[in-house]
């Protein structure tokens, strides 16, 4: 019996998936459960376990392809019935080429009529399984092949015009040349991993959609500071983990973000989104790069609860058990790099929220103290907090209140009535 492996689904909203790296050759035999290759979707990486036992008969993805979910990718035959489904001969290459790109892709091309003004005419486009081919060994994209001027009949896109193209096309520079340059240099050339990659293409769409503009505060955090050090040891030995600065910062921004929803929102074009649940991202660095699952409805949670969601969703992160469904939907973002003693920093908006806070290091340092007695010099454990926030939305005004609210949540926090 041969069975059919599919791109998984692996989340909601995913639709593809990119092969990583397979744990297994052609050839190879493989347990049930075990591991048979690595997909990366735009929200995480995840190991795929076989659902059979069996011997891989065939790779139908290279690393780096980007398939639909529910595409064959692979097979493998098993001893007796499994329940899977039954393939028939192996199919040439040909046939896999057009199994990957439909014989006939159409596409409907927008045509004027002359004299008329009101309405154009959608004529269909279509490629044929050798143009088709070549555009899929060559890395060329639909967008391209739809851009292409055809001289066959009605248009169309022949042998001729793509080998045309790709002989006109500017000679991108190989990883192979750009190796041997480096070499020459005294450099060493490494592929960025699929992780990094989306990491980098986050970070420049963020850059290249919002407005983004930053205001920085000082918040004395000297009486979360000692309630730690007097509670933290109790609150371990009942809850099994220790007790952070974490919570605490997220109890306070979400009643800021009660009174500022504005910084709840998100923008759609030129309409603003005002989000009914506060879904708070934190980032959470792993070893590969970062990630930023989410707490949803923290609006619902009590101190307590923030504590366990903030430790189940960072344990979970770093073992990679997340799944992709929980690294989406935030509505605001916190990243905390005072973690790597860092004092303060500019974060780059999470898309797409229009607000993210950054935290730094808590440090203790003489500052003035004023009171109704007049001022002092004393040791207070200090932090920075950084708003980065969309100037196309949220004013200077708006999110220079909003960090001063966080500031003075921390601040008055009634410690005595956490738990």
């Amino acid at each position: 019996m041969v069975i059919n492996v599919v791109m998984p689904k692996m989340g909601e909203s995913i639709m593809e998936g990119t092969i990583i790296e397979w744990r297994k050759k052609l050839g190879d035999s493989i347990e049930k459960d075990e591991i048979l290759l690595e997909i990366g979707t735009d929200k995480v990486d995840s190991e795929i376990p076989s659902s059979h036992k069996g011997t891989i008969t065939e790779i139908l993805a290279e690393p780096n392809d980007v398939i639909e979910v529910g595409k064959v990718i692979a097979r493998i035959e098993t001893d007796g019935d499994s329940g899977g489904l039954k393939v028939e001969e192996t199919k040439d290459e040909t046939t896999d080429i057009e199994e990957l790109l439909p014989e006939k892709i159409e596409v409907k091309e927008k045509v004027m009529i002359p004299g008329k003004k009101e309405k154009p005419v959608e004529r269909k486009k279509f490629f044929t399984p050798v143009v088709l081919k070549i555009a899929r060994e060559e890395g060329i994209s639909l967008s391209i092949l739809e851009s292409l001027d055809g001289t066959g009949r009605g248009g169309r896109v022949t042998k001729k015009d793509i080998l045309a193209y790709i002989l006109d096309k500017p000679k991108a520079v190989t990883v192979e040349e750009t190796q041997k340059v480096s070499r020459v240099l005294g450099a060493d050339v490494v592929e960025m991993d699929h992780m990094r990659k989306l990491i980098a293409g986050h970070m420049r769409k963020s850059l290249d959609t919002s407005a983004h503009v930053y205001v920085i505060t000082e918040v004395d955090m000297t009486g979360i500071s000692n309630y730690l050090n007097q509670s933290g040891s109790s609150f371990k030995e009942r809850e099994g983990f220790k007790l952070t600065y974490t919570p605490f910062i997220l109890s306070a921004v979400v009643k800021a973000l009660h009174a500022y929803p504005d910084m709840n929102a998100s923008i759609d074009g030129s309409s603003i989104v005002y989000h009914k649940h506060i879904n708070i991202g934190i980032a959470v660095a792993i070893e590969s790069g970062l990630m930023v699952p989410v707490i949803s409805k923290c609006e619902e949670l009590n101190f307590l609860g923030l504590c366990r969601k903030v430790y189940d969703v960072a344990v979970r992160t770093r073992g990679k058990k997340i799944s992709p469904d929980e690294l989406q939907g935030s509505t605001f973002s916190i990243t905390n790099f005072g973690v790597f003693n860092v004092t303060m920093g500019t974060p780059i908006i999470n898309q797409p929220n229009v607000g993210i806070l950054g935290v730094g290091a808590v440090k203790k340092r003489p500052v003035v103290i004023e009171s109704t007695a007049g001022e002092s010099i004393g040791i207070r454990s200090m932090m920075n907090l950084s708003l980065g926030f969309d100037h196309r939305l949220i004013d200077g005004a708006g999110g220079s209140q909003f960090i001063d609210s966080v500031r003075k949540y921390l601040e008055e926090m009634d410690l005595n009535q956490l738990m």
